[in-house]
C-alpha cells in the first residue's frame, strides 16, 4: 500500500470512529421510550420513598379531575403534558404544589405519565353560562380583530382538541381553570408561554370568561 493510500485509509478509519461515537452519544442522550405502564403507576400510586404524591388524588382517576381548581389530564398530549412538568420542575412555571412534585421526577417518568394520560377518555366538562355562549363561541373562532387577538381555534383546533407537540388539548376542561390560567398569563404569574401571555393581556376579564366557558362545552 503506498502513502496515499495508507493516508485515506486512517482518514476513513478516523472518520468512521467519529460516526461511530457521535451515533453512540445521541443513543445515551435520547430519552428512552415512554412507557404508559410505568406512568400508570407512577400516576396511580406515586413514588413514596419520594414523598411524590399519587397524581389520582387531585387530578383523579384516569386524568378526570372532579375538582375545578386541578385540571383534567386526560387525553392530553404527552409532549405538553411533559413540557409543564418539565417547567415545574426548572420553576418556569410556578405552583406552590407542583412545583416541589415535579422537582423529585426524572425526565422519564415525566414522559411515562404523559403517554398513560394520552391514552385515557377525558370526561368533559360543560359550558353553563348561556348569556356569553355567543360572545365566547366568537372569539374562539375569530378572535377580536379591533384588539389584535388571534382566533383561539388556529392553534387549539375547531373542537379544541390541540395539535400535538405544539399546542394543548382545552376542549372540555373546566371553565374556572381556563380562565385563571388565561389571567395568570395575563397577569404574568404565569410565564411559560409568551403568546398566549401576549394574547391574554388584550383580553377583558368578560372576554376571558366567556371563552372560558365556550371552551368547557367543545367536544
Amino acid at each position: 500500500m503506498n502513502g496515499i493510500a495508507k493516508l485515506v485509509a486512517v482518514v476513513a478509519l478516523a472518520l468512521a470512529a467519529t460516526v461511530f461515537t457521535g451515533l453512540a452519544s445521541a443513543a445515551e442522550q435520547a430519552p428512552a421510550k415512554a412507557d404508559p405502564a410505568k406512568g400508570e403507576t407512577l400516576y396511580t400510586q406515586g413514588a413514596p420513598d419520594r414523598n411524590v404524591p399519587a397524581c389520582l388524588s387531585c387530578h383523579g382517576a384516569n386524568g378526570n379531575s372532579g375538582a375545578a381548581v386541578n385540571p383534567k389530564l386526560a387525553a392530553q398530549h404527552p409532549e405538553y403534558a411533559h413540557k409543564q412538568l418539565a417547567d415545574f420542575k426548572a420553576k418556569v412555571r410556578n405552583n406552590p404544589i407542583m412545583t416541589p412534585i415535579a422537582a423529585q421526577l426524572t425526565d422519564q417518568e415525566m414522559r411515562d405519565v404523559g403517554a398513560y394520560l394520552a391514552r385515557q377518555t377525558q370526561k368533559p366538562a360543560s359550558a353553563k353560562n348561556k348569556d356569553t355562549i355567543e360572545l365566547g363561541q366568537k372569539i374562539y373562532r375569530a378572535g377580536i380583530a379591533n384588539k389584535g387577538v388571534p382566533a383561539c381555534a388556529a392553534c387549539h383546533g375547531p373542537a379544541g382538541a390541540g395539535i400535538p407537540a405544539q399546542y394543548p388539548r382545552i376542549g372540555g376542561q373546566f371553565s374556572e381553570y381556563t380562565e385563571a390560567q388565561l389571567v395568570a398569563f395575563r397577569q404574568g404569574g404565569r410565564k411559560n408561554n409568551a403568546v398566549m401571555a401576549e394574547v391574554a393581556a388584550r383580553m377583558s376579564d368578560a372576554e376571558i370568561k366567556a371563552v372560558a366557558d365556550y371552551v368547557a362545552g367543545l367536544r
